[in-house]
């Protein structure tokens, strides 16, 4: 197909003295006109897609029939050609419809035709997938490529916000292929890792309960084992799991449950070792095979481990918190007992109260939590513990709602512990009690008003849909921003917690709220 003719922009050029020259009068254009050009492009771009599919398939046909490599320099750039003026076809397709004088029918078309998806699938897609079972003899031309598509993403990003979440996902996609073929500079390897984690960032802050994009984040998390594992597990227990991280999970716990592996537990902290362990074989469900002298390593580590690393904590405490909950959802299961709580399509079975009892794994997972939890609970007035307190207390509260499951989640739970603690936090406290007893969720007001890391890690959540007021994450943060501890946060967590706990003792009598005491709980 041959290549768009650019014109030459026209070049003025006068002896005369220059003057104000008034701008031309120009013809609006009228629907009609701006509809018929629309049905011209789609018809080239219609034609050029027709093309590329057939192009496309022929040589994954071939690829898939191990034929070998025929394409010359010039054909790799004629398919190049190709692919380029299909995007550029779409380009002028949803800039037309983004005219000021096209109508809502015609705005429409766009969604109705599914050209985000198509321009994805047909353009740029099926190319790579052709191109990448060719490397690394197309490696040129695979570079080459993304960058032509990246940069051409990164247009429609800026150009066309109707589709902002999915040019943001497709960025993160490209950035992925990019960080799969780069092998060789490290340095170009840690740009690209941090391109499209951001991306993959954004997409699932539009979208929060959306699996798929947490998988990708997972994936960019080596090599942070706990991390990755955190990524994981979030990816299973949204409202829409990625089914496919059940395999994917497994490139996680594979090598570091191999014993015959060394190399590649390499690098891993000894903490990050037991815990990741530990979930991979409750994952598996093979609890015989060891669980609990991972166990045992795990919280004998785990105080250590905090003294050292300090306010590195902070993230690690949540997600430790994080995946020890998904564990005892048992990874998103249905058969969990708990997830008929939090899973409206789910019916309680007949012999519900007899699950926990029989299940193994929802045992091991619940004692895994409560241990944690008790060995964080012993550090009074460690302030780097609290994110790691707030999400245990956040998942007991929003669990606790249902009174079947209310019962199993409080067994073995460390309550005089928490009680310790509480009373430790309301030593320090100076702010007016109004705050923790009232029954809205505590958060400061207006521009003040921002959420913690945590709640960030804890958003989409199943278990956590109903933990936050609704407009809590509607404030514009940058991504990088949404990690940071803010000095402010640290009374408004322990505000948080203590208001937590005060809901919970509403519920459960082994912890008791008297204000008028000297220890109110």
């Amino acid at each position: 197909m041959p290549k768009r003719q650019e014109q030459e922009p026209l070049a003025i050029t006068s002896h005369e003295p220059q003057s104000v020259m008034t701008q031309p009068d120009t013809r609006p254009i009228l629907q009609e006109e701006l509809a018929a050009e629309v049905k011209g492009i789609y018809g080239g771009l219609v034609m050029a897609e027709a093309k590329c599919i057939e192009v496309d398939n022929k040589q994954a046909t071939l690829a898939a029939l191990g034929a070998p490599l025929t394409l010359n320099n010039e054909q790799w750039q004629a398919l190049i050609a190709l692919h380029r003026t299909l995007l550029h076809e779409h380009h002028d397709f949803f800039l037309a419809g983004r005219h000021p004088s096209a109508s809502a029918a015609l705005r429409w078309l766009a969604s109705k035709y599914e050209m985000p998806a198509r321009m994805w699938q047909h353009g740029i897609h099926s190319f790579l997938e052709l191109l990448r079972h060719r490397l690394p003899a197309s490696l040129d031309h695979m570079l080459a490529f993304i960058h032509l598509a990246y940069s051409m993403m990164a247009l429609l990003y800026e150009t066309v916000p109707a589709f902002e979440d999915t040019w943001t996902e497709y960025l993160g996609d490209l950035g992925r292929y990019r960080l799969a073929i780069e092998d060789d500079d490290i340095r170009d390897r840690e740009i690209w890792t941090l391109v499209t984690r951001h991306w993959y960032s954004k997409a699932s802050d539009k979208a929060p309960t959306i699996g798929r994009l947490y998988h990708h984040l997972a994936i960019l998390g080596r090599p942070n084992a706990l991390q990755q594992l955190f990524y994981y597990s979030k990816s299973l227990c949204v409202a829409t799991p990625f089914t496919s991280a059940r395999e994917s999970i497994l490139t996680l716990f594979k090598p570091v449950l191999d014993a015959d592996s060394a190399q590649s537990q390499q690098g891993i902290p000894p903490l990050d070792m037991a815990f990741v362990k530990a979930h991979g074989l409750l994952f598996t469900n093979k609890i015989l095979d060891g669980f609990e002298g991972l166990y045992h390593e795990f919280i004998e580590l785990l105080d250590n481990h905090i003294s050292r690393v300090a306010q590195k904590f902070m993230e690690q405490g949540y997600h430790i918190a994080i995946a020890n909950s998904v564990a005892m959802l048992e990874f998103g299961s249905n058969d969990n007992p708990l997830m008929t709580s939090i899973k409206p399509s789910l019916e309680y079975p007949s012999d519900f109260d007899d699950l926990p009892l029989s299940n193994h794994s929802f045992q091991a997972a619940q004692k895994m939590a409560n241990a944690t939890l008790e060995t964080v609970l012993h550090r009074l007035g460690d302030l780097n513990v609290l994110p790691c307190v707030h999400v245990s207390l956040a998942f007991m509260y929003c669990m606790s709602c249902d009174d079947r499951i209310k019962n199993l989640i409080q067994v073995g739970f460390p309550w005089e512990l928490l009680t310790d603690f509480l009373n430790g936090l309301l030593d320090i406290y100076d702010t007016s009690y109004v705050i923790i007893e009232r029954d809205t969720f505590p958060h400061l007001e207006g521009a003040k008003a921002r959420p913690f890391p945590e709640d960030f890690a804890m958003r989409g959540l199943l278990w956590a849909e109903k933990y936050f007021p609704c407009e809590w994450f509607s404030r514009d943060i940058d991504n990088d921003d949404k990690a940071a501890n803010l000095d402010s946060m640290t009374v408004q967590r322990k505000e948080r917690i203590l208001w937590l706990a005060i809901r919970i003792a509403e519920r459960y009598p082994h912890l008791q709220y008297e204000p008028a005491s000297y220890n109110p709980f």
